[in-house]
């Protein structure tokens, strides 16, 4: 495998394309966006200078990067010829099934079709097209260069064969591949999201306020961030829409979103992407000031 498409160009897509690029693949990165995809270059470009400044890579390295991408708006034209497709476009059912109706009519018979969803399923997503066998699920974790874990997921017609190239092909990306079955919200969010609802459940009963709970489960559990504040980071959004997929695919109450997560995505306070959320981003992406409406 040579040639990669990555389909989007956000936060995860453009990340995907990033490590693919820098690890010698050669990246066509699909969106509708020229605006999204000079975005997406530009991230690009702001970490592999900061990995350049950290002496992590040379000069030589983040050139042959950025050279091993090319933009398209045109599906057709970003994915043909390639031997994999990782699709990473925003995480809604309706848009995912028709991108991998398109994609399956426009691949060669042999490209195997990824998605990077964090919840949604691998089988739901292989049965509307005619190689549910080539259909696997490649979660890569946010920020794409430096978490090492990738999620792989076999959808319920997935081939070993397929899934054992995917496996490999992580490998060679420096990554840390995991295999586990498909079902809502696999391993990593079945985990984590409960977790992040039960923290806003918290703040919402007034146990405690945003900085104490994030406090607690940063000193008293050695997490890195406290999960409001990567609620924060993740998208109040995407929380919530991985919440119902759960929700509806268990039918267990211990997964509905807390009427608190429900309201903050209606008002628009979505995380450090809309400027609010738990906390208020507008000086600083860092969580150094909760959110007025908390204190």
């Amino acid at each position: 495998m040579k040639n990669i498409a990555v389909i989007g160009a956000g936060t995860m897509g453009n990340g995907i394309a990033h490590v693919f690029a820098q690890n010698g693949f050669q990246v066509n990165l699909v969106d509708i966006s020229q605006a999204s995809l000079d975005k997406g270059i530009a991230t690009i470009t702001k970490n592999l200078d900061r990995m350049l400044a950290k002496e992590v890579i040379d000069q030589g390295t983040k050139e042959s990067t950025l050279g091993n991408i090319t933009t398209y708006t045109d599906l057709k034209d970003g994915v043909s010829s390639v031997d994999l497709v990782v699709e990473a476009a925003t995480e809604n059912l309706d848009i995912k099934l028709k991108i991998f109706k398109d994609l399956d009519e426009i691949c060669e018979a042999g490209t195997i079709l990824a998605t990077n969803t964090s919840s949604i399923s691998i089988t739901q997503i292989g049965a509307v097209t005619q190689r549910p066998d080539k259909i696997i699920g490649m979660h890569f974790m946010n920020p794409v260069p430096i978490m090492k874990l990738v999620e792989i997921i076999r959808g319920y017609n997935t081939s070993d064969m397929v899934t054992q190239t995917i496996m490999d092909l992580s490998r060679k990306l420096g990554k840390t591949p995991t295999e586990v079955n498909d079902y809502p919200g696999f391993v990593a969010n079945r985990i984590l999201m409960p977790m992040i609802n039960e923290a806003i459940e918290t703040l919402y009963n007034g146990v405690a306020g945003v900085h104490e709970i994030d406090t607690v489960m940063k000193l008293g559990m050695a997490h890195p961030m406290g999960p409001l504040q990567l609620a924060d980071f993740i998208g109040l959004d995407v929380c919530l829409s991985i919440l119902n997929v759960m929700y509806d695919g268990f039918k267990n109450p211990k997964y509905a979103p807390c009427p608190l997560l429900v309201n903050m995505v209606m008002a628009g306070k979505l995380g450090i992407k809309s400027g609010e959320g738990f906390y208020d981003y507008s000086e600083s992406r860092k969580a150094e000031h909760v959110s007025t409406q908390f204190k």
